[in-house]
This record gives structure tokens, sequence and C-alpha cells, in this order.
């Protein structure tokens, strides 16, 4: 009978100690509750975004004065001191605001509309300036005919303009999308004091989650107006110094080409790009020689150059940083969401997404063995 016993014990005792009983006694390193909800978080990402892009006749018109009425709420809490009320600031900011955005927009048209009357006299003289490259055109024509392709005419004939239209149409706002906005953002900075203090009291139970939901939006604030207040002065800067540089090289309507390079440096990373292939176009067609005409355009990529990695980063690195990878994406994400204000707003966004983590998810200085 011991012996029957002993075989027994012998037996089970292996597949008690087997790795294969271990692994199969540990719990899965992601359980199903896990996927589950992080397939649901899924799905509400994605419902969030098409309902964003559907609806973005309301959404974009409503964020957008959200946004730019949170930077320049500082600017009514000014006035407030001074005993103007809240709505009349609020007026009187939009105003000024609307004053600057058309002074802007005078300055930028004038010479358009200019250049829109000249466009049949400019294919000569651009036929003229590229004569450098008939011999590669040539071969390129050569090579085509050689693989059995339709060998284009010669010459330099200006792009077809049929894009215009619908781009104008996909990029001007309807009368009713600017009616909301200037709407929401009269209504936001006169009423954002009583708004904050709402959320403050109605959104929070105890003492502590109402401090904290207080700095919170007094950091959004303060963060935004910042924002706006140091890319203002810097975007002023460049169109002072593009327009100096544009006036310097002989460059028709500097002041127009200022404003313009001051205008687009408000959109991230693609601003100063199509600033510089408007400056390298003008200058191509203005300037005698090839080189001459890109001059200016070659100036004014030094001095974004300059304030893209040296003077912006200095100055608003100071009081946040914002990484390059996330801004380039955020940019992208916004700009294929709701077009060139998505770009405007893809900054502040990110911003306030910043100021959320920070607050709600801080994260302790943990050296890593890699560091």
């Amino acid at each position: 009978m011991p012996d029957v016993r002993r075989e027994v014990r012998d037996r089970i005792r292996p597949a008690r100690s087997s790795p294969d009983a271990q692994d199969e006694q540990q719990p899965p390193a992601i359980g199903q509750s896990e996927i589950v909800a992080f397939s649901l978080l899924a799905l509400l990402i994605i419902s969030v975004v098409a309902v964003l892009y559907v609806a973005r006749a309301f959404f974009l018109p409503t964020v957008t004065a959200l946004v730019i009425g949170t930077m320049l709420s500082p600017a009514a809490k000014f006035f407030e001191r001074y005993g103007i009320p809240r709505s009349v600031s609020a007026l009187l900011i939009v105003s000024a605001t609307c004053a600057a955005l058309a002074f802007m927009v005078a300055l930028i048209s004038a010479p358009v509309m200019e250049w829109t009357t000249r466009l049949p006299e400019l294919q000569s003289s651009l036929r003229d300036k590229f004569h450098v490259f008939d011999r590669p055109i040539a071969l390129w024509h050569q090579v085509q005919g050689m693989f059995g392709g339709t060998p284009m005419d010669s010459g330099f004939p200006l792009p077809k303009i049929e894009w215009v239209q619908p781009t104008l149409e996909f990029l001007s706002p309807t009368f009713t999308e600017i009616l909301l906005f200037f709407a929401v953002l009269v209504l936001f900075i006169a009423s954002w004091p009583d708004l904050r203090r709402a959320l403050v009291l109605n959104f929070t139970d105890d003492h502590d989650s109402r401090l904290r939901t207080l700095r919170i939006l007094n950091a959004i604030e303060s963060n935004l107006g910042s924002y706006l207040l140091t890319v203002t002065l810097i975007n002023m800067g460049l169109g002072i110094a593009t327009g100096l540089i544009c006036a310097a090289t002989g460059m028709p309507n500097p002041a127009g080409l200022g404003a313009l390079a001051a205008t687009l440096n408000y959109i991230p990373i693609i601003g100063p790009i199509v600033t510089f292939v408007v400056l390298a176009a003008v200058g191509i067609v203005t300037a005698s020689t090839l080189g001459g005409g890109l001059v200016a355009a070659t100036g004014f990529a030094i001095v974004a150059f300059i304030e893209g990695h040296f003077i912006t980063p200095t100055i608003i690195g100071r009081r946040l940083s914002l990484n390059a990878l996330a801004v380039f994406i955020m940019l992208a994400f916004w700009t294929w969401l709701w077009g060139p204000m998505g770009a405007f707003l893809s900054s502040p966004i990110l911003i306030v997404g910043l100021v959320l983590k920070e607050h709600l998810m801080p994260v302790k200085d943990i050296k890593l063995p890699g560091d």
C-alpha cells in the first residue's frame, strides 16, 4: 500500500512543477477587459473624428471662436481693470481684430489683383528666363517618345488655373459660418468669467477638484494668450524683415509681400514654405535673370530658418515646450480635417492638450536605465 501511494505522488509532482503547468496557471498579459476597453476607445475616437469632419460647418467656426476667444480673454481682463464693462471690451477687441485682418487682407489683395491682370504677358518673359532648361526638356521628350509616350509641346506654357475656383470655394467660409464665428466670439469673451465659474462649481464636487479645474482653466487662458501675443510679435518682425528684403532686392509691393509672410507664418511649417514659393515666383517673373529672382526668396529662407529654429523655440520654450514631431502630426491631422483653419488651430489645440495632461496626469521625474 505505501508503494502505491508513493507511485501516485511521484506521478503528480512532475506535473505540478513542469513549466507548462506553471504557464497555464499565469494570467494572460492582456486580458479580455483591456481588449474591450481599447476597442471601445478606438471606436469613440473614430466616431468623434467622423462627427467633426461631417459637421465641420458648425464645429469649425465654433471651435475657432472658442480658441481665439480664450486667447483674447486676457485683453478683456485688462480693460476691466480700467472700469470698461466686459461686453463693451469684447466688442472693442473683436472690432480691433477685424480691422487688423482687413488691413492685412487689403495689403495682400492689392498685388494679387494686379498680377492677375498681367498673366497673359508673362508667358514670353518666363520662356526667355527658362531657356536653360530647353535641353533637359527636349531630352525628356525624347525619352517619352522612346517609351511610347506622347511628347508635350515645346515651350514653357503657364499652368492652367482651372483649380482656382474649386479651391477658393473650399477655402472660403460661407456667410453663415462667418456670422456664427463672430457671434460665438463676442458672446464667449463677454461671458467667459461666468462660464469659468460655472465650470468650476457645477462640474466638480469637492474642494480639491474645483481648485484643480480652476488651475487648468487659468493655465489654458494664460498659455494661449501668451502664445498669441508672442507669435504675433514674432510674425510682425518676420513680416517687417521680409518687406525690407523685398524692398532691397527691388521686388514689387514689398509691404504686401511682408504682410503675406506675417499672415502665413501663423500656420506652422506650411506657411513659410508657401511664402518662399510666392517670393520665388514673383522674383523670377520680375527680375531680369533667374538667379536674381531668387535672391529675395533666399533671404526670406534664411530669416525664416533663424526665426523657426532659434527665436521662436527660445521664447515659447520658456513657458511650454512643444515637441516638433507632435506639432507636425497635429498640423497634418487638423489640416486634413478642417483645412487651413485647422492648420492654424493645430498648435493651440496641442497646447490645450499638454496643459490637460500636465494637470490631470502628472508624470514624476523617474530616470530610466538608458538616461
